[in-house]
């Protein structure tokens, strides 16, 4: 018999958010407390004994409350029977309200255990080298341009000339919906037919990444009708429909890699004071919720972005997790003058995104594309080409 002066133990799995307020807290951890106790359980000293001991396992916990130069940093740890396996819960449970109530950040989110709810990438780095074959370089992808508007024919001329330069992904432009013009059934089949000429005239294969749009109940039908005609990859605009779209997609598992789209992110995480970190909300979380590949703007190109921030969300994307790591894609004025600085700041597993680097080149998108693997041969003591030369005069070096 088990002495009754032992006591049951009870593991409490949790889920921890911080926050940073900008400003001076007089006293933090008072402070801290009454949040963790009003995002939980609403109040705590005039609830009743008994109700005390029933809501014990349901409120806040506060981790850490420090006052630092630039502001205040607050953990709390809320236990996960809080919450229901989706991003719309788990959000609204840390942050609904809360994010309501002025200068106030959420930093990041340590799911802990939790983490087995989010299926994660499908194919992540290692699993979209091997659809390639290629080991060890940064992989690159272009993107259309100037397609609004545009007919079937300009679609495959402009998707046959970045195939013939050689790079490893096509995109979509995120702005490209399902339009009369260029039909998102109609633009997978001529892709499709496009890049098996591609591979079968010169053994390179390339991924296309349709933009899967339109009504959010439709897109199920839509993500599985892509792959039925020969869709090899999907472009989706991660924060204009919501997180846990995205982790539906996933779930439906019909074998194609996901490009998640930074678009409208800005609205969400553009402020220092106020949102969700850009590192939280378009890598680790869409990293959880399937991504493959997460766009997101390099520090110094044309929608430049905090080298720190850029170098976390490399960081979220790749660290070690329970689930496979996720491609970072470096964007928004890429050209090959920017290659060498790319590597460096964040090494060989980054796709390199170019639109106006490709189809700016002088002699047009597929010397473009191969002026970016020029640039990856000189960077690793390779010579260079003329179409890396004409993209230095044409761009410059940084």
């Amino acid at each position: 018999m088990i002495s009754s002066s032992l006591k049951e133990v009870v593991i409490v799995s949790e889920i921890t958010a911080t926050y940073f307020f900008k400003g001076k807290v007089a006293d933090p951890k008072p402070f801290a407390e009454k949040l963790a106790v009003g995002l939980t359980v609403g109040s705590w000293t005039e609830l009743t004994e008994l109700d005390q001991q029933h809501l014990a396992a349901y409120k806040g916990r506060v981790v850490q409350a420090e006052q630092q130069p630039d502001g205040l940093y607050i953990k709390i740890a809320y236990p996960d029977k809080n919450v229901t396996p989706d991003f719309s819960s788990i959000l609204t449970t840390i942050f609904g309200k809360l994010s309501l109530d002025g200068a106030v950040k959420l930093i990041d989110i340590d799911l802990g255990d939790y983490t087995r709810h989010f299926p994660g990438p499908a194919f992540g780095i290692e699993g979209i080298r091997r659809q390639l074959d290629v080991e060890a370089r940064p992989l690159v992808m272009s993107i259309f341009k100037g397609i609004i508007g545009r007919n079937l024919e300009f679609f495959k001329e402009q998707l046959r000339a970045q195939a013939l330069g050689g790079v490893d992904v096509i995109k979509d432009d995120e702005i490209l919906y399902d339009v009369p013009e260029l039909p998102f059934e109609e633009r997978i089949s001529a892709a499709a037919a496009v890049l098996k000429e591609v591979e079968d005239a010169t053994g390179h294969k390339v991924l296309y990444a349709v933009n899967l749009s339109g009504p959010v109940f439709q897109l199920k039908d839509k993500a599985m009708r892509a792959k039925e005609l020969g869709a090899t990859a999907i472009l989706f605009n991660v924060h204009a429909y919501g997180l846990d779209v995205l982790k539906g997609i996933r779930e439906l598992n019909i074998g194609l890699p996901i490009l998640a789209h930074p678009a409208f992110a800005g609205a969400l995480a553009g402020s220092d004071s106020y949102g969700i970190s850009y590192p939280l909300l378009i890598s680790k979380l869409a990293r959880l919720a399937g991504a493959d590949l997460i766009l997101f703007p390099a520090p110094y190109g044309s929608v430049p972005l905090d080298e720190q921030e850029a170098e976390k969300i490399v960081q979220a994307a790749r660290s070690e997790a329970a689930v496979p790591r996720a491609f970072p894609v470096p964007s928004a004025g890429i050209h090959p003058g920017l290659v060498s600085r790319l590597i460096d700041d964040f090494g060989h597993d980054i796709v390199i995104n170019a639109g106006g680097g490709v189809h700016g080149h002088p002699d047009g998108a597929a010397a473009g594309g191969r002026a970016f693997f020029e640039a990856i041969d000189l960077y690793e003591g390779k010579a260079a080409g003329t179409a890396y030369e004409k993209a230095v005069k044409q761009w410059g070096t940084s």
